[in-house]
């Protein structure tokens, strides 16, 4: 029995271990193609910065529209096929940037690519959830897993743009974008190594039946709910910040490069910690650990008008990058174990259309606020949102019996 439960374990990891390869390589492609590829071949086409800002979001709205579908779609279908049909998006998509002529025509390809990370986004968490049913186990660990499968995500991010810089050194943007099919091409071998490790699917008779049960389960689901607009909120402070860093930096005569240095340090931090925050709300409950990560990112943000100089705000990226490893394995965690196991891909979609709609407001109600005032007041109301929901998280009765019973039980 013990050689039987150990071996079904090293199963279970060699699938997270093919999941996050998968994610990794075609995060990291995506990546390439976004920052600084697109800006340099939108402006190259005849993009004004106002319709730059359309191209580069393209992908974020398609996102935000269809990733409900897509979960839902899983649900009913298994999550191996449309982890399939992603890949293939992310692989032969990037070729069509050769015969683009025109602005328009870029926007446009900008959705269609953007399609492969709405099918991405919830299948892929979907199926790290799911692996709890089939450890048969009390999500104990649900998290810290979570903080692990992110990691990938987490380093597609901070690689992405260095290798596209490198690239466009030597060749063309096309060129560059036709390497990044190639490189999402590989992540076809993690894929064909999971396709016979997705939990059968037990089909609804007709799609009506499936929409409605998805409906009724996911408004009783208060988790749910609770954690998309959590996900609204972190990234509506995180992502007004992120826009607007670099008119900060030119405004106090910080270079370039050391803008570059503060997204590298903040993204290594979230990367490395992770996990150990996904292992902290598992032990202590994760609304009380999202509620430390978010007030860590307000004190960071309501801090930043007062770096003036390098090094204050580089200590400042590594608060931002604690606080991220600390509130996201939490918020889908969160969720994860309460959610009906019939609706795993809808429940990540829904969360995932929340988090690309914070993506698309933050930096529209960053720009308002910078408006009406300036940059210091843009992050001291960032601060103040996030402190606080940070506050009403951890004052919450919920909360504070969620961490006395886990550390109870240690």
């Amino acid at each position: 029995m013990d050689k039987m439960q150990e071996s079904h374990g090293i199963s279970t990891k060699c699938k997270l271990l093919n999941l996050a390869a998968a994610d990794l390589i075609v995060r990291t492609a995506y990546q390439m193609g976004k920052t600084p590829l697109l800006p340099l071949l939108a402006a190259g086409l005849g993009a004004n910065s106002t319709f730059l800002g359309f191209i580069v979001s393209a992908s974020t709205l398609t996102g935000m529209l269809l990733k409900p579908l897509f979960g839902m779609l899983s649900d009913r279908w298994g999550r191996w096929i449309w982890f399939f049909i992603g890949t293939l998006l992310f692989s032969i998509v990037p070729f069509f940037y050769f015969f683009i002529e025109s602005a328009q025509q870029l926007l446009m390809l900008r959705l269609i690519h953007g399609t492969a990370t709405a099918i991405y986004g919830p299948v892929t968490i979907a199926w790290v959830i799911e692996q709890r049913q089939e450890q048969n186990s009390t999500d104990n660990n649900c998290a810290e897993r979570l903080g692990w499968f992110g990691m990938a995500r987490s380093a597609g991010y901070m690689l992405g743009p260095v290798l596209a810089a490198a690239l466009l050194t030597v060749f063309e943007p096309e060129i560059v974008f036709a390497a990044i099919g190639l490189i999402s091409s590989s992540a076809f071998l993690p894929v064909l190594l999971l396709k016979d490790c997705s939990i059968p699917v037990k089909a609804y008779k007709s799609w009506k039946l499936q929409f409605k049960d998805a409906m009724k389960t996911g408004f009783q689901t208060t988790e749910l709910w609770l954690a998309g607009l959590l996900e609204f909120v972190v990234n509506i402070g995180l992502y007004s910040a992120k826009a607007f860093l670099p008119l900060y930096a030119l405004q106090q005569n910080i270079p370039v490069l050391w803008v570059g240095l503060f997204f590298t340090i903040q993204e290594l931090i979230h990367l490395a910690a992770r996990p150990f925050g996904g292992r902290l709300s598992d032990r202590t409950g994760h609304l009380p650990v999202t509620a430390a990560g978010m007030m860590l990112a307000a004190l960071s943000l309501g801090l930043m008008p007062i770096a003036t100089s390098t090094q204050p705000l580089l200590l400042l990226a590594i608060g931002i990058g604690l606080a991220q490893a600390l509130i996201f394995p939490s918020i889908v965690a969160l969720y994860a174990q309460k959610i009906d196991s019939r609706h795993t891909g809808a429940g990540t979609g829904i969360i995932g259309s929340f988090k690309n709609a914070g993506k698309i407001a933050g930096p529209i109600i960053g720009g308002l606020i910078i408006h009406w005032h300036d940059f210091s007041w843009m992050l001291w109301s960032m601060a103040g949102l996030l402190a606080t929901w940070g506050l009403v998280l951890l004052l919450n009765p919920f909360s504070r019996k969620t961490f006395l019973i886990q550390w109870q039980s240690r």
